[in-house]
């Protein structure tokens, strides 16, 4: 199902107090923008917001599921690191707005190491409980 404009419009208002958030359309759905940085995305009428390990933590109780990218070449699952935004918030703009300026913290963080170079991005260590996680703890495969 594509993402809806009246959907997007939603969600740019109930995110409105996370400070000054734009749309752009992308690959059928739509990144949520401040200052910049991704910070949540729009699919299928969905909001999921950007997760550390602390927000995935107290997202997931609450039934949030993480949002997963397969990729056509080789039919494997990527965690991206977006979460969906639990119904409650959905209700509730000032859930939604905390969570929202938390997400875009966790973006910012994420940019800032993926910006430190190779340093940085070896940083950036698989969240817990995701499937890239579980693909970390097994060796890798050498091809002779």
């Amino acid at each position: 199902m594509p993402l809806s404009p009246v959907f997007t419009d939603y969600a740019l208002e109930l995110l409105a107090g996370v400070g000054r958030v734009e749309a752009r359309r992308m690959f059928g759905g739509a990144g949520l923008f401040r200052d910049g940085v991704m910070f949540a995305m729009l699919d299928d009428d969905v909001i999921y917001v950007r997760v550390d390990d602390a927000l995935q933590a107290d997202l997931q109780p609450q039934g949030s599921v993480t949002w997963v990218y397969s990729m056509k070449r080789d039919g494997a699952v990527r965690d991206m690191g977006y979460w969906r935004l639990p119904e409650t918030a959905a209700d509730d703009p000032d859930e939604a707005i905390a969570i929202g300026k938390r997400a875009h913290a966790a973006a910012i963080k994420r940019k800032t190491l993926r910006e430190a170079g190779p340093a940085g991005k070896k940083a950036i260590a698989p969240r817990k409980g995701s499937r890239s996680a579980e693909a970390a703890d097994k060796p890798a495969k050498r091809h002779k």
